[in-house]
């Protein structure tokens, strides 16, 4: 392995996605890494996001690019339910692999990749990137240092403005089954986030619902049927006997954001963002016993980690691919792996089976 990990990027489109928002500015800003390949489905478009990012290859079947002895590395950025394929394909080409949140449209899926990666002793990274939100690292040491005293109850919210019409080419969405939704991505997220600043749920009970069951398509003037549930409440216990109430929603007009209340014995702890917390800034307050909230400063724990370029949704993408390096170098871990990935989607199954059935189940940790 040269001085810099050689990267593959898989989903490499330039026009407005995903990566090109996030995944290729922060690769192009870390100094360890070398964007050596792009794929698109089309050579194309490939061609176009090689020469316009400086990539030394560009193809347009990730398994031609996997092949490439010039590749210490993959990423894969394309639609939810086309995750795992080229992810076990990089895995089966012994590469190290960073898939996007979910890993898989489905729990099986999700641990076939991470049982395939332990086989062959490749490192791992999934992006639930709100883990290394610098807001979110410091509210858990405040709590770990006990600023909040014995946490008792948790509060979290997540009002979206949902998209009642689209274009035909995002629609697929509708489909529960192809693994993105509300309940997989934007309630997957924000438990997430609770789980690494707090603790895990003991036991809980869910109510999921689809209340918007027709999206316009604005391409095709048709509105077509939505099974995809937009609205997730739960309630539980954390093993640290804390009290939980979350509900993460796709409202119609004026989404209020992200929340996450955290009060303890001693004081009191509130996270909030006008985004969802893995995608944007986090603003931190707190108040100790009978004193006023105040904002807190985030210590800077950035350093060189990302380039001064890097902000918005690109920020806490660009603090996952440093971690991804340091843990293919120096093989330590302090970002979400696989494993981090596989736990979350059980979490998921035992929500949807707990509002599916009506009752509560417990969780085993």
């Amino acid at each position: 392995m040269g001085n810099k990990i050689r990267l593959g990027l898989i989903g490499a489109s330039i026009k407005g996605s995903w990566s090109a928002r996030s995944h290729l500015p922060a690769i192009l800003a870390n100094n360890e890494i070398e964007l050596t390949a792009v794929c698109t489905t089309k050579a194309e478009s490939a061609e176009a996001t090689r020469e316009a990012y400086g990539a030394s290859f560009g193809f347009s079947d990730y398994r031609e690019m996997l092949v490439s002895p010039d590749i210490d590395a993959v990423a894969v950025v394309v639609r939810v339910p086309s995750h795992y394929e080229p992810t076990r394909a990089a895995l089966e080409a012994q590469k190290h692999v960073y898939c996007e949140w979910p890993l898989g449209r489905t729990t099986k899926e999700a641990l076939e990749l991470l049982e395939l990666a332990k086989d062959k002793g490749v490192k791992t990274a999934t992006g639930l990137q709100a883990r290394v939100n610098p807001t979110l690292i410091h509210m858990k040491n405040l709590i770990s240092d006990g600023y909040v005293g014995r946490v008792m109850s948790v509060q979290v919210s997540l009002m979206r403005d949902g998209i009642l019409s689209r274009p035909s080419n995002r629609s697929w969405q509708r489909d529960e089954s192809l693994g993105a939704n509300t309940l997989t991505i934007a309630n997957g997220h924000t438990i997430d986030a609770m789980r690494f600043v707090v603790d895990d749920f003991s036991r809980l009970s869910a109510m999921i619902s689809t209340q918007v069951d027709k999206w316009f398509e604005t391409d095709t003037n048709e509105l077509v049927s939505v099974s995809s549930p937009d609205n997730v409440i739960i309630n539980g216990f954390l093993y640290s006997g804390a009290i939980v109430s979350s509900q993460v929603s796709e409202v119609p007009f004026a989404g209020s954001g992200y929340r996450m209340e955290i009060h303890g014995s001693e004081g009191t702890l509130v996270a909030t963002s006008r985004n969802a917390p893995q995608l944007g800034e986090v603003f931190l307050s707190g108040a100790k016993k009978k004193n006023k909230l105040s904002i807190i400063t985030v210590p800077d724990i950035l350093g060189h980690a990302v380039g001064e370029k890097v902000v918005g949704e690109a920020l806490n993408v660009g603090l996952m691919y440093s971690a991804f390096v340091e843990s293919i170098r120096e093989n330590k871990t302090s970002h979400p792996t696989f494993e981090t990935a596989l736990e979350l989607h059980r979490l998921i199954d035992g929500i949807k089976q707990s509002s599916d059935s009506g009752h509560e189940i417990e969780l085993k940790k």
